[in-house]
């Protein structure tokens, strides 16, 4: 059996370490993890392509797997923050708006 020398998966450390900083930054209104947590992904896809060309030829894929993880989960919690922050600014703006309409009576 021949040894194979294995290859550090390009962009793995920068997607695990976007995919943190999207978990983190959901709790910025949401807007920090989005961008990194998409940013991610975009890195992530060309990563994703060779590990399927070749699985066991690169030795930090569980990096790369995990930052993708991390990376969905971020984009996930940082579009809710969004999404309840939108909503918060909608109920404020009504309850402020009938507030202003209660005084002008």
């Amino acid at each position: 059996m021949e040894n194979q020398v294995q290859q550090k998966l390009p962009n793995s450390t920068a997607t695990l370490v976007l995919g943190i900083i999207s978990i983190v930054g959901s709790c910025c209104y949401g807007i920090v993890g989005l961008i990194c947590g998409i940013i991610a992904l975009i890195i992530s896809k060309k990563a994703n392509q060779l590990l399927k060309e070749n699985p066991n030829g690169y030795s930090d894929s569980g990096n790369h797997k995990a930052g993708r993880i991390c990376a969905i989960i971020g984009v996930v919690l940082s579009a809710l923050m969004v999404i309840y922050m939108i909503l918060m600014i909608v109920v404020w703006g009504v309850a402020l708006s009938d507030m202003n309409d209660m005084y002008n009576y």
